[in-house]
């Protein structure tokens, strides 16, 4: 970026948005393996230096591209808000990073912030605001051409409609997801904020989406959603580690579910040392149901100490 007078950005060259996008991929990495807390400031200090090249002079061909940069940038930032329990400031910054990329023209970008505000939606149990956020992101994945960005957010679909109890609909949404999932070796690339989701991640959604079924309409779930789920922890590795222990928490619950406690503290005692690892509050969270039938269910010492490991960490400060 070439200046002027006393530092002044002049003109925003491609190398200056290359930096950008070169940084925003290193915190995102860094989000997915060590959670939002690790990697909040230094999203801060990035957006700063953005919004500073944004008063430089951005060249026409350029302008959508440095808009989708700043789009991103609140995109990560309004997750990592969401990773360590700050709703409403995810919200805002979720909101902002939608009207950046509908002005750049970015509808694969509009898809995965649509995605995010409905993950966010259904971490705070409100099915029927996810459920919009996602069609409204179905819509903008289909004019994009994205196919990775229609599987995520109908894989996702399945998930709230198991969520709601509408065990139908969320087996339909299932294996829609996974016949768009088929083709996943002939996509193009994957754009930096959908690149996160593969085959082990689409194991993982429908061990989710089971495990959603068995808490909320049938046990009968279980018993294939801890063979999805156990392939899954099998293929994580340290690089998403956030995924690894979200998946070992369900993994547990099922077993729990089942009455095998003795797996399920194996598993869920593995949980609960990772996440201590994680700058992330989402793990609390979702260790809820787990904790509620180790309470119910649980008479031996193995369960009782995990339980009382797990509301010891519930009751950890945030991140």
């Amino acid at each position: 970026m070439t200046t002027t007078g006393k530092n002044k950005p002049n003109r925003i060259g491609i190398a200056d948005v290359e930096r950008l996008e070169t940084a925003i991929d290193v915190l995102r990495a860094l989000d997915y393996r060590q959670g939002g807390a690790f990697s909040r400031d230094a999203v801060h200090v990035v957006k700063t230096v953005s919004l500073l090249l944004h008063w430089g002079a951005v060249p026409a061909a350029l302008r959508s591209r440095l808009l989708t940069v700043h789009a991103d940038l609140h995109n990560l930032l309004g997750w990592t808000e969401f990773d360590i329990g700050r709703r409403v400031p995810a919200r805002i910054r979720f909101d902002r990073a939608l009207e950046l990329a509908t002005e750049a023209g970015n509808d694969s970008l509009v898809a995965n912030i649509c995605y995010r505000l409905a993950r966010l939606a259904l971490h705070h149990h409100d099915v029927e605001g996810g459920l919009s956020h996602l069609r409204r992101g179905q819509a903008a994945a289909h004019r994009s051409g994205s196919r990775r960005a229609q599987a995520i957010l109908t894989v996702n679909e399945a998930w709230a409609l198991a969520k709601a109890g509408d065990e139908r609909a969320a087996l339909a949404s299932l294996v829609r997801a996974e016949t768009q999932f088929e083709a996943a070796d002939t996509w193009a690339a994957a754009r930096p904020w959908e690149a996160f989701f593969g085959t082990t991640d689409m194991t993982a959604m429908r061990g989710t989406v089971l495990t959603e079924l068995a808490q909320v309409v049938a046990p009968r779930h279980s018993d294939e959603a801890i063979g999805r789920l156990r392939d899954a922890t099998g293929s994580y590795g340290t690089e998403m580690s956030r995924s690894l222990v979200l998946t070992l928490i369900m993994l547990a619950q099922n077993h729990a579910l089942q009455g095998d406690f003795d797996e399920a503290v194996r598993t869920g005692t593995e949980a609960v040392d990772l996440a201590r690892g994680l700058g992330s509050t989402r793990p609390k969270d979702r260790l809820a149901p787990l904790a509620d039938l180790l309470r119910e269910n649980a008479t031996d010492s193995g369960s009782r100490d995990l339980l009382d490991k797990i509301d010891r960490y519930r009751a950890e400060p945030a991140p």
